[in-house]
């Protein structure tokens, strides 16, 4: 029950994370389902079909889907002065669904036999694959590129998993909770991977 209840958690944070980057991207309601839908499950659907999972079984999970849309019409219906409490506190949630999702995801790709390169990717795409196709479909720079250290995150599940480093429901909350808890150090502290550094125009000119 407590796992369900995660994944409900974390199937509202990102159903609602994509319904709205829509609205602040002036999508129609069609536009909105669309994308919050896509934040949901599009990360699952991309990892069955990299682990060899058949994709319809994405369709038993018929009541998170009844979760999603109840969801985003509540959004779509909120006034704009409630929706912004979610810059607030959507961090938090996305960080659950974030840690839920790739341990699921890692889960998955375990159960099926994959190696251990293949869990790595399940747990990251099932974690961060739905914002990295939200972002995209609404032409933003994928925010898992640029950001805090998100997709990280959920490749530190995937080895945690992979390696058989966890086993029970204890030592997996455990986990979640500290996927969750450094997820929100990341965002608090500003915490960043490395990037390359460019020389301003003027170094530039300057040497030409």
């Amino acid at each position: 029950m407590t796992w369900d209840v995660l994944n409900m958690i974390g199937t509202v944070a990102f159903a609602i994370s994509g319904a709205m980057i829509a609205m602040e991207e002036d999508f129609d309601l069609l536009g909105i389902f669309v994308l919050g839908l896509t934040t949901a499950f599009g990360g699952g659907m991309i990892r069955n079909v990299l682990i060899g999972i058949p994709v319809e079984t994405i369709w038993t999970q018929y009541h998170l889907f009844d979760i999603a849309f109840i969801s985003i019409i509540v959004v779509f219906l909120l006034p704009n002065m409630v929706t912004r409490y979610w810059n607030k506190w959507g961090t938090f949630f996305d960080s659950i669904g974030l840690a839920a999702f790739s341990i699921q995801g890692a889960n998955y790709a375990v159960q099926s036999g994959a190696p251990l390169s293949a869990i790595l990717i399940a747990s990251t795409l099932t974690g961060a694959g739905g914002g990295l196709i939200r972002d995209l479909l609404a032409r933003r720079k994928p925010m898992i590129f640029y950001s805090e250290i998100y997709a990280a995150w959920g490749i530190l599940a995937g080895l945690t998993i992979g390696l058989h480093w966890v086993h029970g429901t204890s030592e997996i909350m455990t986990l979640l909770i500290i996927i969750v808890s450094l997820r929100m150090c990341s965002v608090i502290f500003n915490w960043k991977l490395p990037k390359h550094l460019k020389r301003n125009t003027r170094e530039q000119n300057i040497s030409i």
